[in-house]
């Protein structure tokens, strides 16, 4: 897919071991229930339009979606992501332009663009995810959707003088999240065990946004907030809620 590429952000890009083991370190994520529920809700956003998904990765989303009937397209900051989905995946059945989510352009206009499983979040910095706002809005045809899967900072967990806050713990994976509410940025831990015995260690570095923050890179990008829910089954957002799946739309053209 032709496409026009801007500067590279800060995002960490995933390698060739990233990407073979995914699937099974987000695990929790391919389970069939999961990925129909969000699938069945994009499609329902879709219409009869296309899908745009920025950092689409090995295709989680994008190939069943795609043989749910919506024409798919992604953009992906990793070669190896891209790798893995072509495993199986076309590069005509699902086109993906290999670039940054923030401004990267791709030909033509989408009824959806949608960034899942906290993608916004791999932008470190605050301007870049305000381009990511602004680029979806410049893929979206009037009356387009665009949205946005992201967690809720887990800064209610830290008591004072505490960095660090746990988010899985069992026989083969430790994982935590260490946070400085200053910069809103987040590293992630996990320390997976492996068939023989031994530990791996990986880490993430992410950038925290809040719902209303993001709301407001919608409004600079042009778009207006239309629902917001706890999880893809549409629940509602609560003040306990660890997640946020957000929707704003691009105003239908007057006339």
């Amino acid at each position: 897919m032709a496409a026009s590429v801007g500067s590279m952000v800060s995002s960490d890009i995933w390698d060739e071991a990233a990407a073979a083991s995914y699937a099974d370190d987000s695990a929790d994520m391919f389970q069939p229930d999961v990925v129909g529920q969000t699938v069945g809700f994009l499609r329902d956003l879709c219409g009869d339009g296309r899908a745009l998904e920025f950092a689409i990765g090995t295709g989680r989303l994008a190939i069943p979606l795609r043989r749910s009937g919506v024409p798919v397209c992604g953009i992906e900051l990793s070669p190896a992501m891209v790798a893995k989905l072509r495993d199986t995946a076309s590069e005509e059945d699902i086109p993906v332009a290999l670039g940054d989510m923030a401004t990267t352009v791709v030909p033509g206009d989408f009824a959806l663009v949608f960034l899942a499983f906290n993608g916004l979040s791999n932008l470190r910095l605050q301007d870049e995810q305000v381009s990511c706002f602004s680029n979806a809005a410049r893929h979206l045809r009037p009356g387009g959707h665009f949205v946005v899967e992201l967690f809720v900072p887990p800064l209610r967990r830290l008591p004072p003088g505490q960095t660090a806050v746990p988010f899985a713990m069992d026989a083969g994976h430790v994982g935590f999240d260490t946070v400085d509410p200053v910069t809103q940025s987040c590293r992630s831990h996990h320390y997976t065990r492996l068939p023989d015995g031994s530990w791996r260690y990986d880490v993430g570095n992410f950038r925290y946004a809040w719902p209303a923050e993001c709301d407001l890179m919608a409004q600079l990008a042009g778009l207006d907030l239309v629902a917001r829910y706890g999880d893809w089954d549409r629940s509602p957002f609560t003040t306990e809620s660890s997640k946020h799946v957000s929707v704003w739309q691009r105003a239908f053209t007057p006339g």
